[in-house]
């Protein structure tokens, strides 16, 4: 079997972060994903190509430059705005569909503020100021949250009055986002109007010009910006291929995702129409996700001579964000709001990107999303992203270094002279009245540095079971196992702490560090001085290697090494 994708562009837009790209809070590499990074080992062919035509008979895709044959089909263009037949809507206002559309919104928006921090008329400076967005569905809502957040700092940066900034979301329908409950709708409407967004529905816009948007009931917004986000329909692209249509441009499809007119053609996402309970399948992420699952299925069933199955949807919810910190969202049954609903939509937008990008792409969106935010819009606002040079945790990363080499050189002339010497291990209770391990007694009691950091009692039960079965014989004494261990730890000791100094596999070095402290202080023999290599080890996990150490030079080389094999590549599992 060979799969070919082809499309016009080399890399994956998430569509639904735009709003956060026209609103400056992340840049490109925070919603694009190359598409040779998607399939580079995967059984993929990834043609990067613009398709101008389809012969449904001859079975081929037709380009400027070549023809493409195929034995099955999956088209999914996507979709693209739609006006409505809005006089002036199409010609005079932006739209948010691409990432360049994006970025021509923010370009826009950034030059406006600047002309108007110059501008002396009072009627132009007003009508430069005066942001409208079309449609109060989750794009327009997201993207107009996106907005009022970022005028906060346009207006410090051009010393502009916040009050002079005007947004007004307009929406034709009685009441803002109709696919959620009232409830919900009612605290993304009070989300709005905190930030300074005026709402205006069963508005519906009859006219646009360069200069203004006209409503139905009379009214006249003064506005060089309006960005619509009104409604969306199949691609003219697919609408144009002479397959039947729905409804909006959409390819009529049966349960199976296959077109009505040609079996071997398959329809998926915003291109697919098909009525489900007499409602058609939404233009979501969610139903492109599973209507592309029903059409793959059953074009293996169909090559295997199986039987086909129906689409059936199974939506898990739906969330839209109002700036960076606050949305609202229904779960299933569970409806949430604030905090919570936007921790799960980061969760959800996880769970997506990892599906196709693996730990790469996640990786790469929390960066984006938590430790590179600009202006601390993140759902944490800014204490993630603060940073500070490496080479101020120069000295605590050699410090510790040198306890652990310290503590480590001190045990080991014991080990040497005799192993089985145990003075790490806390002796068995069964020790005190069977005489055994008297030795061992002594010896753990002089390791001891001062008082121990208190256990609590379920961590002492886990440990003494624990340590009945690897470390206690049945008189008391100790297993070979307690003395393998004991010189394990302290060579780990002397080789974690000579990393530390070296700056030399740092976090891994840190990591360990930490997991040793745990295990010295559940044994219960752990001075407070531990709490300083717990935390400390917590604290250089973040890379102080990379500043007078040697990881400045060796890992690059390893990263680069390992970004070629064919394990990293094939399962994502590498960082860019």
């Amino acid at each position: 079997m060979e799969v070919t994708l082809i499309d016009k562009n080399s890399y994956h837009t998430l569509l639904t972060d735009l709003h956060e790209v026209a609103g400056n809070r992340i840049e490109k590499h925070g919603v694009q994903i190359n598409l040779e990074k998607i399939f580079g080992k995967k059984k993929v062919n990834v043609v990067t190509d613009k398709i101008d035509d389809i012969d449904f008979k001859t079975q081929k895709l037709i380009s400027n430059t070549k023809e493409y044959e195929y034995d099955y089909l999956i088209l999914g263009s996507g979709a693209e705005p739609a006006f409505f037949g809005v006089d002036g809507a199409e010609e005079h206002s932006f739209t948010i569909w691409s990432y360049d559309q994006a970025m021509k919104i923010k370009k826009h928006i950034y030059e406006t503020f600047q002309n108007a921090s110059t501008e002396t008329d009072e009627a132009k400076r007003r009508k430069m100021l005066t942001f409208v967005v079309a449609g109060a569905g989750f794009t327009g809502v997201e993207t107009i949250g996106e907005i009022a957040e970022w005028k906060k700092k346009l207006s410090r940066q051009f010393n502009i009055n916040e009050k002079e900034v005007s947004l007004k979301l307009v929406e034709g329908l009685p009441k803002i986002l109709p696919i959620l409950e009232d409830s919900l709708i009612a605290k993304a409407e009070k989300r709005l109007n905190k930030l300074g967004v005026e709402v205006f529905t069963q508005s519906m816009i009859i006219k646009v010009t360069p200069d203004s948007v006209e409503l139905k009931d009379g009214q006249i917004f003064n506005t060089n910006t309006l960005i619509w986000t009104a409604g969306v329909q199949g691609s003219s692209f697919a609408a144009n291929l002479g397959l039947t249509l729905g409804k909006r441009g959409r390819i009529q499809t049966n349960e199976y995702m296959q077109s009505v007119d040609y079996r071997n053609v398959y329809v998926i996402g915003d291109n697919s129409y098909f009525e489900e309970e007499s409602r058609p399948t939404p233009q979501i992420v969610e139903a492109a996700l599973q209507t592309a699952e029903t059409a793959v299925e059953n074009i293996e069933s169909d090559i295997k001579g199986n039987d086909l199955k129906g689409f059936k949807s199974n939506f898990h919810g739906f969330m839209v964000s109002i700036g960076s910190r606050y949305a609202v969202a229904r779960l299933g049954n569970i409806k949430l709001s604030g905090f919570f609903a936007m921790f799960m939509k980061h969760m959800v937008n996880v769970h997506y990107l990892f599906g196709v990008g693996g730990f790469n792409v996640v990786w790469s969106y929390i960066m984006h999303q938590f430790f590179t935010i600009k202006e601390n819009r993140s759902i944490v606002g800014g204490h993630f992203s603060y940073r500070s040079p490496n080479f101020w945790m120069v000295p605590l990363r050699l410090f510790v270094g040198f306890k652990w080499v310290t503590e480590g050189l001190n045990k080991l002339p014991d080990i040497l002279e005799d192993p089985s010497n145990i003075f790490l291990i806390p002796p068995s209770p069964l020790a005190a009245t069977t005489g055994a391990s008297t030795v061992a007694e002594e010896g753990a009691q002089a390791a001891e540095w001062g008082d121990a950091l208190p256990v609590p009692g379920f961590i002492e039960d886990i440990m003494e079971w624990f340590m009945n079965i690897f470390f206690y014989t049945d008189d008391g004494d100790f297993t070979i196992l307690a003395s393998v261990f004991q010189t394990g730890m302290v060579i780990a000791e002397i080789v974690v702490g000579g990393l530390l100094i070296l700056g030399l596999f740092t976090a891994i070095a840190s990591i360990v560090s930490v997991i040793m402290g745990i295990m010295i202080w559940t044994s219960g023999m752990a001075p407070y001085e531990m709490l300083w290599y717990l935390v400390a080890g917590i604290a250089l996990i973040g890379g102080a290697g990379r500043t007078f150490g040697l990881d400045y030079y060796v890992m690059p080389i390893l990263k680069k090494w390992w970004m070629k094999t064919p394990f990293a590549r094939r399962n994502y599992f590498y960082i860019d």
